[in-house]
């Protein structure tokens, strides 16, 4: 019992950030029926030929393409992820930091096109399983992250 007093309680939709992405603001949608996180990505492309890195490009605003962040990271692996309708396809999978609410977690995250989702970002149980309880009857249950005052989103640096 003492575990679940030590976990934040957050709704099934929060506010969150991914810094070292470049990213200051983004809603996530916390699915505890799916296992691994996924972060929507278009351009997807290998920066060598061992493809230990990957450009991509985040439009981190649903419905609001004009709003994008060119992202560079070190691939951790290449994986077969079953998506949601059943469908295998290999993914690029990066490791970089989550910000939720006064939490930096450690995010391990698979790239793929979702434009057609509701959501740019998902947190799967394995993201948030340690730190995390989400409550479905509760949305945005904390601050949305601060962004900066700019007309476009900063490039990623790393």
């Amino acid at each position: 019992m003492d575990d679940i007093v030590s976990k934040q309680i957050v709704g099934w939709r929060e506010w969150v950030s991914l810094p070292e992405l470049g990213i200051p603001v983004i809603k996530a949608k916390l699915d505890t029926g799916a296992r691994t996180s996924v972060l929507h990505a278009s351009f997807i492309e290998p920066l060598n030929k061992n493809q230990q890195q990957v450009r991509f490009c985040v439009h981190p605003l649903q419905h609001n393409n004009e709003k994008e962040v060119i992202c560079t990271a070190k691939v951790t692996d290449y994986r077969r992820i079953v998506d949601s309708g059943g469908h295998p396809e290999m993914r690029f999978i990066i490791q970089t930091v989550l910000r939720i609410g006064d939490l930096s977690l450690p995010l391990e995250l698979s790239l793929t096109d979702r434009e057609q989702m509701r959501f740019r970002l998902l947190l799967g149980r394995t993201a948030i399983r340690d730190f995390l309880i989400v409550d479905p009857a509760l949305s945005f249950t904390l601050e949305k992250p601060k962004s900066k005052k700019k007309k476009s989103y900063p490039a990623a640096k790393n």
